[in-house]
């Protein structure tokens, strides 16, 4: 069983959420969806991706949406077609890729500033990926790094994980299962999120 289908199992919801996957190419996006996935889903070989690809899958209550994009920032720009049916957003960062951190906070600032973002409490959860790397940053680092502190109007919460072994990866979706399934729960429905304010750091 993946981390998401057991996600959907805690909601006990019929309803479907769907959760953008965004970051730069090579951020382990692809790796960490991989883990996400119901087991019988999950594949051996991963490769990088190239170009632009969708990926959707469903658990039991769970609609998954996936991008993985290239680096080339017109293949970023066709993220924004995908926002408004986006009810949460996993946010991956390679935390040992120091010179490309700040194309990673500009994107960020992109989508921040996106309308069909902006004026939404969107839940989103930051992956600092590739902590095995001698030279990764930690997770508060990251996230003074991409100025997380500033983001006021939702609740957000980033993680330091190893795609390659999993760890990190529970502790997230423990926190977006809470987000979500509260969000849910309170409004009845999975359109606009309004949810209370939750800025966390985690050290995994």
């Amino acid at each position: 069983m993946g981390l998401f289908d057991k996600l959907a199992g805690w909601l006990g919801l019929k309803k479907e959420v769907n959760v953008l996957c965004l970051g730069l190419d090579n951020s382990g996006k692809t790796t960490i969806i991989n883990r996400l996935k119901p087991s019988n889903a999950q594949v051996q070989d991963i490769v990088p991706t190239i170009g632009f690809s969708i990926e959707k899958f469903k658990t039991s209550s769970l609609s998954f949406t996936v991008f993985d994009m290239s680096g080339q920032g017109r293949y970023r720009n066709l993220w924004e077609h995908y926002y408004k049916e986006g009810q949460a957003i996993i946010f991956v960062i390679d935390s040992a890729d120091k010179l490309r951190m700040v194309v990673a906070k500009e994107e960020l600032d992109t989508l921040l500033n996106h309308p069909d973002i902006k004026h939404r409490r969107i839940p989103i959860l930051f992956f600092a990926n590739k902590m095995d790397m001698r030279d990764a940053l930690t997770s508060v680092k990251v996230s003074q790094l991409l100025c997380l502190e500033n983001i006021k109007d939702k609740p957000w919460h980033i993680c330091a994980t190893n795609a390659l072994t999993g760890d990190g990866l529970q502790e997230g979706v423990d926190w977006l299962q809470g987000i979500v399934g509260m969000n849910i729960h309170e409004n009845g429905e999975s359109g606009h999120p309004l949810v209370r304010s939750s800025h966390s750091v985690v050290h995994c």
